[in-house]
């Protein structure tokens, strides 16, 4: 319970940050900066690291170059590879932890099950696992959007008596040396984990619904002699720079660029034909390559890298099946072309639950006038101005929300995310503000300018609703990403008019109303 200050309770602490993976590390990072000290991270795992903690499948790495992928306030001039494995970006966080002094700020174990604004003495009331409660002045919200694993609704599912994992929640426990599996989904996930599989298991079946658009993985072994050249910062910061420009125009420009139609579609066929190419360069049969090349254009879905994906399927014992499943039955899975394949363990790499209804958020979140956060969204659709602030949640902010996020590395998101919720809570404080909200006016012209700008990229233009991108939710709208430049993203969170919140105080209002 929080503490009382005359009649009125004082919250906990200032701030309570949910998640500790590299967004709430950011965000608490942020907060210093500012002069925030009186905060806590939560978080339900029992270490730092998010995403990086949870996915430890086989061959799971980033798929950003290393160099890019990391704070401007901390870079890391350390890494075994090009591509690091994904241990590696697990201690990163870690190192983050210590160095930025973030370590007494943890309070892990125990994940938000459920939040609510005490409209009466602006506060947020944050309910944890262990039954427990946490107060605080304001929230933030870090939990990822690779959060909930999304595992296949087929029919007989829960009927499988053999072993079944997903991708980020992999048993280390269970040896699949030498037996029969199977992977469900050929997305970003697995083309990482079914070469691995491939070195051990007896036989390997691979169900693809659709192919995915893959290029050449220029990795190779970051040694003393390229490590000590990062370490000199001047070079650091340019590679960074430079590398976090490549990502976004590889992975975005066809959505930053939505008013030039002509030139999105000879972008996109340009990448097309030089990923065919490579394809050929590696699969020689045509019937398989033709099984492994997409159906849909290029930037539907997020694209990939991997040079040892393809030659997978030409090995005697891996097998790629598009028909679709049909059904499982007790011991494997049937396939639209009714044959039977038996196996020891299936592996869902189906990705995860993402701008869906009771996903996102992954716990229910009250806000003004008992209005539910995940049932305002279901009703009005996914929004958020910046990604961040949503009218009605005072006090509220978001590390990946609605229209955040302008694809490349996710590092410079957190960071604009950050940055903004940070200026706000700096403003209230100067203020003296107990309650800040954004107003409904700027909310409604971020969303309107999103929506249009989204609705005329190639997502919509080009057939990428059938194409079963995340980059689309079940309401038909592009709210996973924000159809803009990582600079425009970077310029926007920290520069926006104040005025388009509203800063208030309690006692203020009370005295108010008493003379009204």
């Amino acid at each position: 319970m929080p503490s009382t200050n005359g009649s009125r309770p004082v919250p906990a602490h200032e701030v309570v940050i949910v998640g500790a993976g590299l967004g709430g590390i950011g965000a608490g990072v942020a907060l210093r900066r500012i002069g925030v000290e009186d905060f806590v991270i939560i978080d339900k795992w029992p270490r730092v690291g998010g995403t990086w903690l949870a996915n430890t499948y086989p061959g799971v790495a980033v798929d950003v170059p290393s160099p890019v992928y990391n704070f401007s306030f901390q870079p890391r001039s350390r890494w075994s590879r090009f591509f690091a494995p994904g241990a590696e970006l697990q201690r990163y966080a870690e190192e983050v932890v210590d160095r930025q002094g973030l370590r007494g700020k943890l309070r892990l174990g125990s994940g938000a099950v459920r939040g609510d604004f005490d409209e009466e003495h602006d506060l947020w009331r944050i309910r944890l696992e262990d039954g427990s409660e946490i107060t605080a002045r304001y929230v933030i919200g870090a939990v990822g959007g690779l959060e909930q694993p999304h595992n296949p609704e087929i029919p007989g599912f829960d009927d499988y008596t053999g072993k079944v994992m997903h991708s980020s929640r992999w048993d280390h426990d269970y040896d699949y040396g030498g037996k029969r599996v199977a992977v469900i989904g050929t997305g970003a996930t697995a083309l990482q984990l079914i070469p691995e599989l491939a070195k051990d298991v007896s036989h390997l079946t691979v169900y693809q619904r659709r192919a995915i658009w893959i290029g050449p993985k220029v990795d190779f072994p970051m040694g003393p002699v390229a490590n000590a050249m990062l370490n000199f910062a001047p070079l650091q910061r340019t590679v960074r720079f430079l590398g976090n420009v490549g990502v976004n125009a590889g992975l975005g420009a066809g959505l930053a660029i939505s008013d030039y139609p002509r030139v999105t579609s000879l972008g996109m066929s340009v990448a097309e034909n030089a990923m065919k190419a490579w394809l050929f360069t590696q699969v020689r049969d045509p019937e398989l390559r033709s099984k492994l090349t997409p159906d849909y254009r290029f930037g539907c879905k997020r694209p990939s890298i991997s040079n040892t994906y393809f030659k997978t399927f030409t090995r005697p014992h891996v097998e790629l099946v598009t028909d679709a499943i049909e059904h499982f039955t007790p011991t494997g899975i049937v396939s639209a072309d009714g044959r039977e394949r038996e196996f020891d363990m299936v592996v869902c790499a189906t990705g995860f639950k993402v701008m869906e209804k009771g996903y996102t958020p992954p716990y229910p979140i009250y806000g003004r006038d008992g209005l539910e956060l995940g049932e305002f969204w279901d009703a009005h659709r996914f929004q958020a101005y910046q990604g961040v602030s949503v009218p009605k949640f005072p006090n509220a902010f978001l590390i990946v929300g609605p229209y955040a996020f302008a694809p490349g590395s996710y590092i410079p998101l957190i960071e604009s995310t950050s940055a903004h919720a940070a200026r706000v809570i700096k403003e209230a404080r100067r203020r003296g503000a107990t309650r800040v909200e954004v107003r409904q006016e700027p909310h409604d012209r971020y969303f309107a300018r999103m929506d249009e700008r989204a609705k005329k990229t190639h997502l919509f233009t080009q057939g990428c609703i059938t194409s079963n991108t995340y980059y689309i939710n079940y309401q038909g709208d592009g709210a996973a990403f924000r159809p803009s430049t990582q600079l425009e993203m970077y310029w926007e969170n920290r520069h926006f008019p104040l005025d388009d919140y509203r800063f208030t105080t309690a006692s203020v209002r009370e005295l108010q109303e008493a003379t009204s």
